[in-house]
Formats: C-alpha cells, sequence, structure tokens
C-alpha cells in the first residue's frame, strides 16, 4: 500500500472509526461506519479490507466492551491515531470461524507474588500481523494450581500482546491474490504476559468466548456487507456506463436483451444488497447484536 494511503489512514483517524472521541477516536455510528467501508472497497478491495478489520473484531472493540479503565486509556487513543497498529488472531490452521476449536494454550503461574501465563501459538490468515505493534490473542488458559479458584480449565480467554514481547514471532505474509493488504502468520513460542495484559484484567480470564459472540456483529454486520455492497455498486456502475458507450448496430449494447436481462439482475440485486447493509446497520445502531 503506498505511504500516502497509510498518511491518510492515521490522518483522518479511519483506524479509529468504532472508538469515541473522549478516547481520540472518531465515535462513528453503524452507518458512518459501513459508508466509510463501502466507499474504500470501491477503490480497492484490498484497502477496505485493512481498514475494517481493526473496526470490527480486534484489540479497539474489545478493549471499549471489555476493557479495564487503564487498558482503554493506554491503548485506544494510540490505536485510533494509528501509533499502534493491531491485528487479532483468532484462525489457526485447524480452527478457522470455529472460535471452540482454538488449539492456542496459556497456563497460568505465579511468581514473586504476581500471576502471570505462559502462552504458546500457531495462527494464520491473520490481518495486518506482520506489520502490527499489538496483537490480540485468543486461547485456552489452563489454571493447573487453580491460582484464580475458577479450576483447572477456566475457558477462551483474550489477552493483548506488543508485538516486540520475547517469544512472538511476527514477518511472514500470506499473498496469494497480490493484493495490497497484509494477510499473515504468527506464532509465539512460551511467551510470557501479565495478567493485566488479558482483556479486562483477572475478570477477564475465562471470558473470551463470550467476548469473541459478542463482538463479531461488527464484522458479521457492518465490515462484509459495505465491502460486498461497496463492491456491487461499482460493478454496476462499470457495466452499465460500459454498456450504454458501446454500440453495436448504432445500438447501446445495454438496449439489447441478451445484455439487458443480466445488466438488469446486476444493478437489482446490487440494491438488495444495499438496501440490508443499511437496514442491519441502523439495527446495530439501535442495539441489536446480529453475530449470525
Amino acid at each position: 500500500l503506498p505511504s500516502e494511503a497509510w498518511d491518510a489512514i492515521k490522518k483522518e483517524k479511519l483506524f479509529g472509526m468504532i472508538i469515541p472521541e473522549s478516547y481520540g477516536g472518531l465515535g462513528f455510528s453503524a452507518l458512518a461506519h459501513s459508508e466509510v467501508i463501502a466507499k474504500l472497497s470501491t477503490r480497492s478491495i484490498g484497502l477496505g479490507v485493512l481498514v475494517m478489520v481493526p473496526n470490527s473484531l480486534g484489540p479497539a472493540e474489545l478493549l471499549l466492551h471489555y476493557g479495564t479503565e487503564d487498558q482503554r486509556k493506554k491503548l485506544l487513543p494510540r490505536l485510533a491515531t494509528g501509533e499502534e497498529i493491531p491485528c487479532f488472531a483468532l484462525t489457526e490452521p485447524g480452527a478457522g470461524s470455529d472460535a471452540g476449536s482454538i488449539q492456542a494454550t496459556g497456563t497460568l503461574f505465579k511468581q514473586d507474588g504476581k500471576l502471570f501465563i505462559k502462552l504458546s501459538w500457531n495462527k494464520r490468515w491473520i490481518t495486518l500481523a506482520a506489520i502490527s505493534t499489538i496483537l490480540g490473542v485468543a486461547f485456552r488458559l489452563r489454571d493447573p494450581e487453580n491460582l484464580l479458584g475458577k479450576g483447572e480449565d477456566v475457558g477462551i480467554t483474550c489477552a493483548l500482546i506488543p508485538t516486540k514481547t520475547s517469544g512472538v514471532v511476527i514477518g511472514r505474509r500470506h499473498d496469494p491474490l497480490g493484493v495490497p493488504f497484509y494477510n499473515c502468520p504468527t506464532q509465539g513460542h512460551d511467551v510470557v504476559i501479565g495478567i493485566d495484559d488479558v482483556v479486562g484484567g483477572e475478570a477477564g480470564c475465562g471470558r473470551g468466548w463470550t467476548m469473541l459472540m459478542d463482538c463479531l456483529s461488527a464484522g458479521r454486520g457492518i465490515s462484509l456487507p459495505s465491502q460486498s455492497a461497496g463492491a456491487g455498486k461499482y460493478a454496476s456502475r462499470v457495466v452499465s456506463a460500459h454498456a450504454t458507450n458501446r454500440k453495436q448496430f448504432g445500438v447501446s449494447i445495454g438496449k439489447l436483451e441478451g445484455v439487458e436481462e443480466p445488466l438488469s439482475r446486476i444493478v437489482g440485486l446490487t440494491y438488495v444488497m444495499e438496501a440490508c447493509r443499511i437496514f442491519t446497520a441502523g439495527a446495530i445502531d439501535k442495539g441489536i447484536k446480529p453475530p449470525v
């Protein structure tokens, strides 16, 4: 992606659309957020994805709903301006959208009176991972000594880890389509973090499943529909313009039934997609959370 695009993303705080103004973000409604993603996607699908991911399931949304106030004050302003580049590592070789199949593990231990977690993971297809500075990781937390009093299997937990932490591996890039956005694997080898790095601190341990299900509405209800509707609108504009300008036998080909019929389907389905995009964004703005 050109440096000019990165500069614009940071200047306009496009990574901070969902972050309230009180934390340095734009505080956009779901509909306004959706409009931006749709417009960006008409110019570059890669750019649209790059901007939409930090505004959907990721560190900012998790912090807004479940983070401690200290975590919000520390990270949200830096995420809004692009000083921190976030990613969220959920997908694994054997666990895609099925968060319940996560194999990444963390083990709780105590040292010098303080609680720590030793983590290992193998994630792939993580947007922005190779250039991220803060890595959100979903993992299964074990507590062999029952230090939290919740039993040995605490459950799925989400943590935010600086990528410069020892044992964190980033840098490789999946690039099967030659598009300008980073989609990368990341591994963690015996990465040690403090309990304060868990989203919500100690109280957030074992609450990862709830966090993931509650926060999927942005990706499912805003980002993906916006990208699709934007692409549909762009395709409709291109094909209708071509059908008007291209002439055969002195007539615009758009007036020929063999072109007119598929063109009407393209435009009609785009209308349906756009209507659904606006309807769903309105539902989210009213507090409804459609994760499916």
